[in-house]
């Protein structure tokens, strides 16, 4: 099948005798005990079941562990590191997975944060301990490009393990399992879900090995699993997700562009441009830029608070990946340890008219 096909398809599996055409939702949360049969929903319901089989099949894995986050679903790799693991990750690293790395894990995980499009730091930054290379390609919020073919040869070649972080891109535009990447992380919440109202988290393994086995027994006994209506509405969304991240993208590139070339605009982070210093590699490893884009206004902090303010069609708000366009300045949501520019502007690109949305920008920046 096709990713359309797999996206409608491969989710919609019919346990019911009545054979709705569409699963329905499995709220219990016990079985009744007879051979091969599920026993308790923390550790297996139908929807969930569903949800995990159609994340494999999008992402080109053998297996998939849906989580109650996409913060709970990183969280699971660093648990099932040995104690004394040392990590490689990106100097912009999702601030969420960052601060639990920090805090969290912070007596028994070591970190080394490098600069991902360099891949002589990236060398440089291992140790005989390091067991794990965290990538996020387009990164957040600087829309940064790793090489996930070049650094995952790197990592094998010493021994660790390559996670990606796919969020940005999803599998409609990117499958780091095919690159060399062991395993895909997805906040679900994002563009999967497409409508900021469901939580959720996803991993998917290229391989079934004891390290895969081990963050599933993070998933089971720990708990930190998505209900059933959650997963229900997640293949539900899913079936749209190849034409809506169409949209998001076709939206992107025009936006990216009129932002290029506004005379209030520094800077513009789109992989589309052909100026950004990623654009090659994107060009290469993904099959579309996505709908994510930052730029730097000029004026500094104030100057980008006025221009948010002036919007509306664009909310003021924190997340990404829904059908409404979302906007923010990214340093003030981050906090005050925060390394973004406080003159950026993170913006998720929606799906209303283009008209619409240029119009709105060209004003808020008037």
């Amino acid at each position: 099948m096709k990713l359309e096909t797999l996206a409608i398809h491969a989710g919609n599996i019919i346990t019911d005798s009545h054979k709705p055409v569409v699963q329905p939702i499995t709220l219990s949360t016990t079985f009744v005990h007879q051979p091969d049969s599920m026993i308790y929903s923390r550790a297996q319901n139908p929807n969930r079941f569903a949800l995990e089989s159609l994340l494999a099949k999008l992402e080109k894995g053998k297996s998939a562990a849906a989580f109650s986050s996409g913060n709970a679903a990183g969280v699971a790799v660093f648990q099932a590191l040995p104690a004394g693991s040392h990590i490689v990750a990106p100097d912009d690293m999702y601030h969420g997975l960052r601060n639990a790395l920090l805090t969290i894990f912070d007596d028994s995980l070591r970190v080394t944060f490098v600069d991902m499009t360099d891949p002589v730091q990236v060398a440089d930054a291992f140790e005989a301990e390091t067991k794990l290379l965290w990538i996020e390609t387009p990164s957040n919020p600087l829309l940064k490009i790793s090489d996930i073919s070049r650094l995952s040869k790197l990592a094998k070649a010493k021994g660790a393990k390559v996670v990606c972080d796919n969020t940005f891109a999803t599998p409609v535009f990117q499958n780091p399992l095919l690159l060399g990447a062991d395993i895909v992380m997805h906040s679900s919440t994002k563009y999967f879900g497409g409508h900021s109202d469901i939580l959720g988290g996803a991993l998917i393994a290229k391989e079934e090995d004891d390290f895969w086995k081990k963050i599933l027994n993070v998933q089971k006994t720990g708990g930190a699993v998505p209900s059933p209506f959650d997963c229900y509405y997640l293949t539900r969304s899913i079936k749209t997700l190849p034409y809506r991240m169409k949209g998001h993208a076709e939206h992107a590139g025009v936006i990216a562009t009129f932002l290029a070339q506004h005379p209030k605009v520094e800077r513009v982070f789109y992989p589309g441009l052909l100026d950004h210093p990623g654009h090659e590699i994107a060009a290469n490893q993904m099959t579309g830029f996505g709908g994510m884009l930052s730029f730097l206004v000029e004026g500094g902090a104030s100057e980008a608070d006025r221009v948010i303010s002036k919007l509306k069609y664009f909310t003021n708000a924190t997340s990404l990946g829904g059908v409404e366009s979302l906007i923010e300045r990214r340093a003030a949501s981050e906090g005050p340890d925060s390394k973004t520019p406080q003159n950026l502007i993170r913006v998720s690109v929606g799906l209303e008219h283009l008209d619409d949305l240029l119009e709105d920008l060209n004003e808020a920046l008037s």
